[in-house]
C-alpha cells in the first residue's frame, strides 16, 4: 500500500526504520519487526545506511512483504549509476514494492569501506526524475518500457533545523518539482525550529512527516551533535540525560525527551518517521507516551 494514500484521507501516518545486518540472516529483523512495528503505516529499510556495507534493502523489503509488513524502500546515488538503480527500481515493482525513499548518500569515505569509489551518476533530485520517467513509461534515456509501468510513492528527505532554512526550502522544492509525494526529515531535537520551517514549508503542499530519533546517552547526541549536519541536541536535553543514568540507561529518558518532542510538533505535520537505531523495542511505548 502506498504511504501517500493515507496522507490522501488526512492520517496521520507512522513509520519507522530498520537496519540490514552484516550478513544474510534476518530473522531477528523480521521479528522485531512483526512484534514491534506491525501496527504502524509502514518499515523504512535503510541502504548501507552511513556507507557502511549491508545486506541490500531491496531483499529486505521483500522479506517484510512477505512477511505481511508495508516496507519503504531506501534508495542511495552513493552505490550504482543510473542504470542499476533503474533496474532495482523497476524489481521494487515487480515485488510489489511500491513506497521509495530518495536519498543522495553518505561518501563512502565515512563508511567501512573508506577506499570504494563512489559513484554519484544521480543525487536525490535526479533520482526522484528518474522514478517519475519509469512511471510515465521510459527510462531515464528515454527508451519505452515493457508493458504497465510501476508506480511507486516517491519520498525524499529535508533537514528543517539546519542552521539555512532558506538553502532546505529550496532544496526541498527542486524535489517537488523532480516529483517527491512526501518528505521524511532528519532528527528534530528543537521544536522551535521544526515549526518555523513548516510555517514556510507548507507552501509546497507536500505531507512532512516529523524525524524522531530516540536519544540513547549523552555520548550519542554529542556524536551527532558534532557529525550530522542539521542536528542539534540542546543543553538541556543533555543535562536531562545525564540526571538518572539508569533511568537513561533503560531507555526511560529517551522516550520521554522523543515523545514531548512529537507532542510539540504533531499539529504542523502529517506524520512521525522515528529512526530506532537498534530500539526497535521501544516504538510502542513512544507511540503510547506521544499520544498516537
Amino acid at each position: 500500500m502506498k504511504i501517500t494514500e493515507k496522507f490522501d484521507r488526512g492520517e496521520f501516518v507512522v513509520t519507522a526504520e530498520v537496519g540490514p545486518p552484516k550478513g544474510i540472516h534476518i530473522e531477528h529483523v523480521l521479528e522485531e519487526a512483526k512484534e514491534y512495528l506491525s501496527n504502524i503505516t509502514a518499515v523504512n529499510v535503510t541502504d548501507n545506511q552511513s556507507s557502511v556495507m549491508r545486506l541490500g534493502s531491496l531483499a529486505v523489503c521483500k522479506a517484510l512483504k512477505d512477511e505481511g509488513l508495508n516496507p519503504i524502500f531506501q534508495m542511495t546515488c552513493r552505490d550504482r549509476n543510473r542504470m542499476a538503480l533503474e533496474s532495482d527500481l523497476l524489481s521494487a515493482g515487480m515485488f510489489g514494492i511500491d513506497n521509495i525513499l530518495c536519498l543522495t548518500g553518505d561518501h563512502t569515505k565515512l563508511g567501512d569501506h573508506p577506499g570504494a569509489k563512489p559513484v554519484f551518476d544521480l543525487d536525490s533530485v535526479s533520482l526522484l526524475h528518474t522514478v517519475k520517467c519509469l512511471e510515465e513509461g521510459h527510462d531515464l534515456a528515454g527508451n519505452e518500457l515493457v508493458g504497465e509501468p510501476p508506480k511507486f510513492a516517491k519520498g525524499a528527505v529535508v533537514s528543517p533545523c539546519s542552521d539555512s532554512i532558506d538553502a532546505q526550502l529550496a532544496k526541498m522544492e527542486r524535489k517537488v518539482m523532480a516529483g517527491a509525494d512526501y518528505f521524511q526529515t532528519q532528527a528534530v531535537f528543537e521544536p522551535e525550529k521544526f515549526i518555523a520551517f513548516m510555517e514556510k514549508a507548507k507552501q509546497f503542499g507536500k505531507p512532512v512527516q516529523l524525524g524522531i530519533i530516540i536519544p540513547k546517552n549523552v555520548g550519542m547526541c554529542k556524536y551527532m551533535n558534532a557529525n550530522v549536519a542539521g542536528v542539534h541536541v540542546p543543553d538541556e536535553m543533555l543535562d536531562e540525560l545525564r540526571a538518572d543514568k539508569e533511568k537513561t540507561k533503560a531507555g526511560i529518558t529517551g522516550v520521554e525527551i522523543a515523545a514531548r518532542i512529537i507532542k510539540a510538533c504533531k499539529p504542523y505535520c502529517q506524520g512521525v518517521h522515528i529512526m530506532a537505531m537498534g530500539w526497535e523495542s521501544k516504538v510502542p511505548s513512544l507511540l503510547e507516551q506521544a499520544g498516537l
